[in-house]
């Protein structure tokens, strides 16, 4: 696992007379520690509690203001007794939201009221919140405390965030264009642009014995490297190598989170692909140790790069981007293919490079690409996989949001249906919980992205939170 850890804060809600409050504290923090433990025993939560609980006015501005200061990205407003609507009120406008209202069972003392009394007061101010009831420490229950949590983090998290795009609009796609109004006002984002000569001549600056290392270490670990001559040479692998290092350093001066790259038709004719740079951009390692994956999108697939922003936000993974290529009716799936931009962690879903990269060749470029080097290629690992793509309608967002699977047929067939398409690029065969036909007429992009698991119920509570229209299918 990535090591994002989500800072939440707790608030607990008692009874606003004083002799009442007194004999209820004790079974408030117990509730209260409860709460955190499950939170923390995830551990993708850092938990942050108040220091007392809340049962007056002043006491639910400042903790609600000691949350803030500490940091944190939501909060969740802890309700186990009767308690006065107006201190959650006051506390949600100094502590940070999203505000998730969890009720606890305890059915001695009105703790379902005090939640309800609450969430009434809020949702009439136009407070925006959620709500979740039930023992923290059933699992159904926590799941959706997670679902919401996971959701809201994410929102925060990419607020200051800064997105990198090299380069402009590749191969006339409108839906590669981001737009900077909308990304600011919606998530808070600010877009730096790159001119794809600093790749180039940043790439100059790689110590050769540094490209050579790395070419060697990548030599010894995947499991073959199909050198022609011509497309494909040792000095051109290098030279994509210094590209991934540019881009890397590029990323750490100018404070990028996440960014996308041009590289057709400029890079791809006259310099060298940059398929090796995405894919190891998106890798949780690279040739010098485990790092982040770096979000980044071929393309400047912007709107592309947010999605997949998101989905990392949310699942705590690498996130995979591909061309929606193929439908194959024979076995009813999606063969989901994008020259070499897919990252190694999905030839095998392990975060150790040496079992991943004894799956994946790099092969020579194809005649798309006259400037040749390596597409980094293997076949996905099968596997529960949630997949979504944010599109503009009518200048507002929409995201799609798919339940599927990635199908192994074995190697062999897996073979067979990769050379049906481009033997040369990575793939991901992917059966879909939506009907060919509806997807063709309805989707609104050539590129999706996908992470493996569940996270639909995470997705639709982050367009919730972000007011963005959304359509499942799962």
């Amino acid at each position: 696992m990535l090591l994002l850890k989500r800072k939440v804060g707790i608030l607990t809600f008692s009874d606003g007379r004083e002799y009442v409050n007194k004999e209820l504290v004790e079974i408030n923090k117990s509730f209260e520690r409860t709460l955190a433990d499950a939170l923390e025993s995830t551990g993708e939560i850092e938990v942050i509690t108040a220091n007392r609980i809340i049962h007056k006015p002043s006491i639910a501005k400042e903790e609600a203001v000691y949350l803030r200061n500490k940091g944190v990205q939501m909060t969740i407003f802890n309700y186990a007794v009767w308690a006065f609507p107006h201190f959650s009120v006051i506390a949600s406008k100094f502590a940070p939201g999203p505000f998730l209202l969890f009720g606890n069972i305890n059915p001695k003392y009105p703790g379902m009221v005090g939640m309800l009394a609450a969430a009434g007061a809020l949702d009439q101010d136009g407070t925006q919140t959620h709500r979740v009831w039930g023992d923290v420490r059933d699992p159904l229950v926590l799941k959706k405390i997670l679902s919401f949590v996971r959701a809201a983090t994410a929102k925060n998290l990419l607020r200051g965030q800064r997105y990198g795009l090299f380069g402009g609009r590749s191969m006339g796609m409108y839906t590669a264009v981001p737009n900077v109004d909308l990304w600011n006002k919606l998530f808070g984002i600010d877009i730096e642009h790159i001119d794809q000569l600093e790749i180039i001549e940043k790439s100059k600056d790689v110590p050769d014995e540094k490209a050579k290392d790395a070419r060697e270490w990548l030599e010894k670990m995947v499991k073959k490297i199909h050198y022609d001559g011509k497309q494909l040479t040792p000095e051109k692998l290098e030279l994509q190598i210094k590209s991934y290092y540019a881009v890397k350093k590029m990323c750490q001066e100018l404070e990028l989170d996440f960014i996308g790259i041009k590289a057709q038709p400029e890079l791809t004719e006259h310099f060298v692909t940059m398929d090796l740079t995405e894919a190891i951009m998106n890798d949780p390692y690279d040739f010098d140790g485990p790092k982040e994956p770096t979000v980044c999108a071929t393309e400047a697939d912007s709107d592309g790069a947010l999605t997949m922003q998101i989905l990392k936000l949310i699942s705590n993974q690498p996130v995979l981007f591909a061309d929606v290529r193929h439908y194959d009716f024979e076995d009813g799936f999606f063969d989901l293919c994008n020259s070499g931009e897919h990252a190694t962690f999905f030839a095998a879903k392990s975060y150790d490079p040496a079992v991943n990269l004894a799956k994946v060749e790099l092969y020579p470029e194809s005649f798309y690409f006259p400037a040749g080097g390596a597409s980094v290629r293997h076949i996905a690992a099968p596997g529960e996989v949630t997949l979504a793509r944010l599109t503009r309608k009518n200048g507002e967002y929409v995201m799609t949001i798919i339940k599927g699977e990635f199908l192994d047929f074995g190697e062999e067939k897996n073979e067979q249906k990769a050379a049906n398409t481009q033997i040369e690029w990575p793939h991901a065969f992917a059966r879909l919980h939506v009907s060919v036909d509806e997807f063709l007429a309805t989707y609104g992009s050539n590129h999706i992205h996908g992470v493996y698991g569940d996270y639909v119920n995470e997705l639709v509570e982050f367009c919730r939170l972000c007011k963005i229209q959304h359509v499942v299918h799962a």
